[in-house]
């Protein structure tokens, strides 16, 4: 008959006073074994203990009990227990709930010491998100809930914010699938459909990037950096019955507005509000616009009002405000920190005495009736308001001197380059037919793109023309001569009327990028120093110095530099194809006599500016072109849009820049052959270039992999 196997019998328990229990040697927890004592006092306080201490009596010589009980196992117990006694919290004989072994038990004191410790598993991360979450359901406050587990609110925040991920997304980091970081970016946005959708993108990727699933989440959200968020104001958006998100896991410059459609309704009706408002001035007309195009007063005249001065309590506030901030600077200067609120009181001192010194314009009320404004949004989110503007239709009609004839210089320069059209060369990116196929078998960008890239280079050049008198002298002298020499050759890329440059079909944008606003700082310092008649400004002049005429001189003439690709099919009456490769043409030349570099000047080929306007193929050639095919082969599996973002974030650093941006190396006789350009600048095509740190996996045996997403 089968033997019976015996059932376990286990330690009783019972409760010793704690002043008979003494911690036992045998214990073999001794680094650092006080970590922590104080908040597990705290806790045996708030809920008692709840786990029993493992004891074995103590004998006497004659090996009988003493009364006395060793701790062998519960170590950090006893210390938070005997805390208590000395905090008077905890009688010193209370009555403490224990498991007793037998003194001459065959497992070991050690043995016992050693598997309470090392034989537990800590709580799974998902497991406490959703602790959390169910003690939220029940009621309890967050602040409660971080106090009695010793840690922030922000904390307890952040675990509800995890649990809040889709259930399926929480399976799936519960299967060890994917990892806690690739979670928490999960959690910038509710929307549980979305972030399965993003899910299903990179589930077989080889190292999915937080990075990325954020950025796909917020796609089709607006930053609260954003200038229109700044215009109209986040309390407003969300008085309005907008949302925004939030990332607490990363730093998001104060999140992601969710309702677009709200926001820009927001925009229009302040825009609206605030062209009414200035529109009571008097002007004949406001424009009021989110962005005008680069120059909106171009062929307007500008009108010249009087400043209102400072009043004498103004004067000295602003004396006083100056006075101030240069004292908490000297007294801050060495200090390796700065209290916020010096830089608080800073950053008003400055903003005080901006406002002071934006005085407000009187002009001809008689004049006012004739003009107009021009009212946008700055790229800080502040309102832009350009008064004064005189449209040609609303001037007032003069009779003309004695002497004056009308007449039509341009008719005959018309006619001349009419009857050249027909047989006029294609400018670049210009073709009148439809374009051959590369060899590559990459087509042309499209006219478009070039037309607004070339735009950007316009202003790049502009800029760095402004910035070389000589240079500028040298180039309307070599227009004047073409000019009054030989009769209707126009290759300069000079307008020499001055005429600003308006471009046709400008890009979103144009007129706040880096050059755009260096030459609008320029000529709002110009016109404060011009005398306010025009009748003046040839004794003011000769009075006025050589460095700053010349400067002066090169601003005029940058104003009216003109490199753009414009869109033009034949003749149009105004411009050929082929004045508009003479141009770009002479351009180069240009460009390479102010040492152009649009680099520097700040263009990046950024997914909204460049990559979405031209197809994959393109994209993928450029990256090789750029860094390499290695890089071209690790997005050359995505989407389009995605592709775009990935680029963008490849070509970054690269100093790479689209055809139409290039300088190429011109010899001479270039322009006499019809502007024939050299070969472009060489391509960085090492294929052996070093990873980027975004791309580049640990070991770096893996960076190449085409199935990997390129993105950080």
């Amino acid at each position: 008959m089968a033997r019976t196997q015996p059932k376990i019998t286990l330690s009783p328990s019972r409760d010793i006073p704690f002043d008979r229990l003494i911690l036992s040697a045998a214990n073999v927890r001794r680094v650092r074994p006080d970590e922590g004592i104080a908040n597990l006092a705290d806790d045996i306080a708030r809920r008692g203990l709840l786990h029993n201490l493992n004891v074995r009596p103590i004998l006497d010589a004659e090996g009988q009990e003493t009364g006395d009980y060793e701790v062998p196992a519960g170590g950090r117990r006893y210390r938070a227990l005997q805390l208590l006694v000395k905090s008077w919290r905890l009688a010193k004989d209370a009555p403490i709930p224990c498991r007793v072994r037998a003194a001459d038990d065959a497992i070991l004191a050690e043995d016992d010491s050693l598997a309470e410790n090392a034989q537990r598993v800590n709580l799974h991360p998902l497991d406490q998100f959703r602790g959390m979450q169910a003690l939220v359901d029940k009621e309890q406050a967050i602040e409660d809930i971080a106090a009695h587990f010793f840690v922030t609110p922000a904390v307890v925040r952040q675990r509800l914010k995890l649990a809040s991920v889709s259930p399926t997304l929480l399976d799936i980091y519960g299967e060890d699938r994917m990892s806690l970081e690739l979670l928490m970016a999960f959690t910038v946005a509710g929307d549980e459909e979305r972030q399965l959708q993003v899910w299903e993108m990179i589930a077989d990727a080889h190292d999915p990037s937080p990075s990325w699933v954020r950025r796909k989440l917020t796609e089709n959200s607006v930053r609260v950096s954003d200038k229109r968020v700044r215009f109209v104001g986040l309390d407003a958006y969300v008085e309005a019955g907008g949302s925004v998100v939030r990332d607490l896991f990363e730093t998001d410059h104060g999140g992601w507005l969710t309702d677009v459609g709200l926001l820009d309704r927001l925009v229009a009706a302040k825009l609206e509000a605030e062209a009414l408002r200035i529109g009571g001035e008097g002007w004949k007309w406001v424009d009021a616009a989110e962005e005008h195009v680069f120059n909106p007063g171009r062929g307007m005249r500008l009108l010249a009002g009087d400043e209102v001065a400072m009043t004498e309590e103004e004067e000295k506030r602003v004396a006083a405000l100056e006075a101030e901030g240069e004292a908490l600077s000297d007294e801050w200067s060495d200090a390796d920190d700065v209290p916020d609120e010096v830089h608080a009181r800073l950053e008003a001192i400055d903003a005080e005495i901006s406002w002071l010194g934006d005085r407000p314009v009187i002009y001809d009320p008689v004049e006012v009736a004739i003009a107009g404004a021009f009212v946008s949004i700055d790229p800080e989110g502040r309102l832009r308001v350009e008064r004064g503007f005189v449209k040609p239709e609303d001037e007032p009609e003069a009779e003309p001197a004695d002497g004056e004839e009308a007449g039509d210089d341009a008719a005959g320069a018309d006619d001349g380059a009419g009857k050249r059209a027909n047989t006029a060369a294609t400018a670049p990116g210009q073709a009148a037919t439809e374009p051959e196929e590369e060899e590559s078998g990459l087509k042309p960008l499209p006219d478009r793109l070039v037309s607004d890239l070339t735009a950007w280079r316009t202003l790049a050049l502009q800029d760095a023309f402004a910035q070389s008198p000589d240079t500028a002298y040298v180039a309307v002298l070599h227009a004047f001569v073409l000019s009054c020499f030989y009769g209707y050759s126009r290759e300069s890329c000079l307008q020499t009327s001055v005429q600003s440059v308006g471009f046709s079909n400008a890009p979103a944008g144009l007129r706040d990028c880096a050059p755009g606003q260096a030459i609008a700082a320029r000529i709002d310092e110009w016109r404060a120093r011009l005398p306010k008649s025009d009748k003046d400004v040839w004794d003011w002049l000769l009075e006025l110095g050589d460095e700053d005429r010349a400067s002066l001189f090169a601003h005029c003439a940058s104003l009216s530099v003109n490199a753009q690709a414009e869109i033009v099919r034949g003749y149009d009456g105004r411009v050929s194809a082929h004045g508009i490769a003479r141009r770009l043409a002479h351009s180069h030349i240009l460009a390479r006599a102010v040492g152009l570099d649009v680099v520097e000047a700040g263009w990046r080929p950024t997914a909204d500016g460049y990559l979405n306007s031209v197809p994959k193929p393109r994209i993928l050639a450029d990256v090789t072109e750029a860094r390499g095919e290695n890089f071209a082969g690790m997005i050359d599996h995505l989407k389009k849009g995605d592709m775009a973002r990935e680029a963008e974030r490849l070509l970054e650093d690269a100093g790479w820049l689209p055809e139409p941006l290039r300088t190429p190396m011109l010899e001479l006789s270039a322009l006499a052959d019809g502007g024939a350009e050299a070969a472009s600048v060489p391509a960085n095509d090492d294929g052996d270039a070093e990873l980027p740190a975004f791309l580049a996996e640990e070991g770096g045996d893996e960076a190449g992999d085409p199935d990997a997403i390129a993105a950080e």
